[in-house]
């Protein structure tokens, strides 16, 4: 059974059961998610990783049990109300519209956004966040890297200034120095109190990277510990990290 952290939890699933069609994927999902912190979700192929988020950000209905962001409940809540509550979902691929400049496609994030914030204050200050964009601010966005495009589609969720931003498989497609240099930004984004829940294939990398980790296997989340503890077991290393790369236990 998975492990509970304490009330600093930003974002609870508790006995989630969600899927596509009469087919079930989350089998009473239940965890949590510590505010302030990296967490990663590991697991095999089909263990209802991104189904997770799609479940959270409101893509997919969930059939039963009960989602809560920052103290309130947010099943089944539209995507554009939970972009407003601060959520953010940066999904997997490619996602930015590449006959359009980086300024523009950084604008596109605003779309929810209410007449008080001020987009363009917004936009420099995340110019000045991400300095490669901030160089490239006018030039297509089908110019840039692999890797500054993941930068484009994580600053753009972050025109809203969301407090929990959900990423899936950021390292997918990029050689390992955009890896790394994309993992920064994500531990960046922690410096400034932003809450991020990763789901990634390069398990080992991005649980190094984490605070927190979780095991999600047939729909369920096996473990639930520290990132370092979850490094350090040797089911989960033979199962998911590649065996021989995982640290003995303490």
């Amino acid at each position: 059974m998975a492990t509970e952290p304490g009330s600093d939890a930003i974002l609870a699933l508790d006995d989630v059961v969600a899927g596509y069609g009469k087919m079930t994927v989350l089998n009473g999902t239940r965890f949590r998610v510590r505010r302030g912190a990296i967490t990663t979700i590991i697991g095999p192929n089909g263990a209802g990783k991104s189904t997770v988020f799609k479940a959270v950000f409101g893509l997919l209905p969930v059939q039963r049990g009960r989602i809560q962001f920052d103290g309130r409940d947010t099943t089944n809540l539209a995507p554009r109300r939970l972009l407003e509550l601060g959520v953010c979902y940066v999904p997997q691929g490619r996602n930015i519209f590449p006959e359009l400049s980086v300024r523009h496609n950084l604008e596109l994030g605003g779309v929810a956004a209410g007449p008080e914030i001020d987009l363009e204050q917004r936009m420099d200050a995340l110019l000045e966040r991400f300095p490669v964009l901030r160089k490239r601010a006018n030039a297509q966005a089908s110019t840039l890297s692999g890797g500054e495009q993941k930068q484009l589609e994580i600053a753009r969720g972050l025109l809203l200034d969301p407090k929990l931003v959900l990423i899936d498989e950021p390292s997918i497609g990029l050689a390992p120095r955009l890896v790394r240099e994309t993992f920064d930004v994500l531990v960046g984004l922690r410096a400034k109190g932003v809450t991020v829940l990763m789901v990634e294939q390069n398990a080992k990398s991005a649980l190094e990277h984490s605070d927190y980790g979780i095991v999600l296997e047939m729909g369920q989340a096996r473990m639930e510990a520290e990132a370092r503890a979850i490094l350090g077991d040797r089911r989960v290393g033979q199962l998911f990290l590649g065996g021989g790369m995982t640290a003995e236990a303490p």
